[in-house]
């Protein structure tokens, strides 16, 4: 085969990403800066088509050309769908978690939710054999787990383990393109943190030209999923840490060499001895809200609790005499728990029991807590957490008492109702809660 005609071959390749491009921006024109940051690379022979995000340029879509041109002529629409499906795993970053996860699983619902996306776009030169078969597939799983992001399907085949027949049905019905391009390597042209920067771009503007446009939904739905911040919830518990001294040796301020020489001089008489006592940020007083009512799962709360015990107790984080109270709370505060030290935090993990599980009002808490601050029941008060679903009456006005106020909430749904400008909100991945 002469090299004019690879170059043939080539050039005429390139023509047909070139007008898949063109379709897509057509109608989707927040997409222009995410089109740009992709190059094409044929690679006759390979049978497939992938996205290798470990080129030292760029992201690059690889290609066999017999595979693009066999799927041109079945339908144009195959190479555009093909193109914004690529596109969209790397604006959704599905790749960058590849060394997270269990790969078969990924693959699946990371196909399923791209392909969800591009069928919720519902415009014109998208259309491909076998969507209305997709579109019923993904309306069943849109009731099992809710909002179609990659995450949440991929959870539901972790719990769930179909059988092997049923995983390879779905790859076959929403797979497009090869994954072995997705294991990253040391150097990044185009790392995670810039492929988030043009993802928050189109979510901008997708919110700012699409309104509330249900066609967007989905595509906002993962958009919002890959431009989301992590948190570690340790670092956050730690910032309600005060400063107290504790009874340790303080080898920052331990000189060793009067010691040392002292032991030299006099046999076993050091000149100094090491301070037993240190400066430490640790937490002291601080309240943890649960909402126990109807919409809050008992498994649930009974994991965010374990989380923070195991946070709490390490000697890193916990004064030896505490002052925490555990509220158990739905429309009124129904039990406070109050923990002083390690081993009643240790009995009421062991034989605390949840009460409540009515409708939801936050207010009576921070009376509850504001009450107690003016009786003097807390001397230094940072914080009150607030575990809860967000679905109740928030108090009109921040506490008087100075304290910080954090509403955690699980990553269960997409929408989160919004909170006071007072507060701060924190969203805990499920994974969060089952590391200790």
């Amino acid at each position: 085969m002469g090299g004019g005609f690879v170059e043939s071959v080539e050039k005429l390749a390139i023509k047909v990403w070139g007008l898949s491009r063109d379709r897509l921006l057509i109608h989707l024109r927040f997409l222009d800066v995410a089109l740009s940051s992709i190059e094409f690379r044929s690679q006759p022979g390979t049978g497939q088509v992938l996205c290798n995000i470990g080129s030292s340029k760029a992201v690059v879509i690889s290609y066999d050309p017999e595979v693009l041109f066999r799927l041109y002529k079945d339908n144009p629409n195959n190479v555009t769908r093909l193109h914004l499906h690529i596109l969209l795993h790397c604006i959704f970053g599905h790749s960058y978690k590849y060394d997270k996860v269990e790969q078969g699983l990924w693959n699946i619902a990371a196909d399923m939710a791209v392909e969800n996306a591009a069928l919720g776009l519902q415009i014109s030169g998208l259309e491909t054999k076998r969507d209305e078969e997709r579109r019923e597939i993904l309306a069943q799983w849109c009731t099992r787990v809710g909002a179609l992001t990659a995450d949440r399907i991929y959870r539901r085949l972790k719990e769930d383990r179909p059988e092997k027949k049923e995983l390879l049905a779905l790859e076959s019905l929403f797979c497009r393109d090869v994954h072995d391009g997705w294991k990253i390597t040391e150097t990044l042209e185009i790392t995670e943190a810039q492929w988030k920067k043009i993802s928050e771009r189109i979510r901008a503007e997708l919110k700012s030209f699409s309104g509330d446009k249900s066609d967007d939904k989905s595509l906002l739905q993962n958009l919002e999923e890959a431009v989301k911040e992590t948190y570690d919830y340790g670092d956050f518990l730690r910032k309600f840490s005060v400063s107290g001294e504790e009874m340790q040796i303080n080898d920052d301020e331990f000189d060793y060499v009067y010691y040392t020489y002292g032991l030299s001089l006099y046999g076993n008489l050091p000149l100094v001895e090491p301070l037993e006592y240190k400066d430490v940020n640790k937490i002291k007083e601080f309240v943890v809200a649960i909402d126990t009512s109807g919409s809050c799962r008992g498994s649930v709360v009974q994991a965010f609790l374990n989380k923070t015990y195991h946070i709490l107790k390490s000697s890193e984080n916990f004064f030896r005499k505490v002052n925490i109270h555990i509220l158990q709370c739905d429309s009124q505060v129904r039990r406070d728990t109050k923990i002083t030290n390690d081993e009643e935090f240790e009995c009421f993990m062991r034989e605390g029991k949840l009460e409540g599980f009515g409708s939801t009002d936050f207010r009576p808490v921070f009376d509850y807590v504001d009450q107690a601050v003016e009786r003097g029941e807390f001397e230094n008060l940072k914080g009150l957490i607030y575990f809860t679903d967000g679905y109740g009456v928030f108090p009109a006005r921040k506490p008087p008492h100075g304290y910080d106020t954090a509403f955690v909430f699980l990553e269960d749904n997409y929408e989160k109702p919004p909170i006071p400008p007072w507060a701060i909100k924190l969203v805990l991945p499920v994974e969060e809660l089952e590391k200790e």
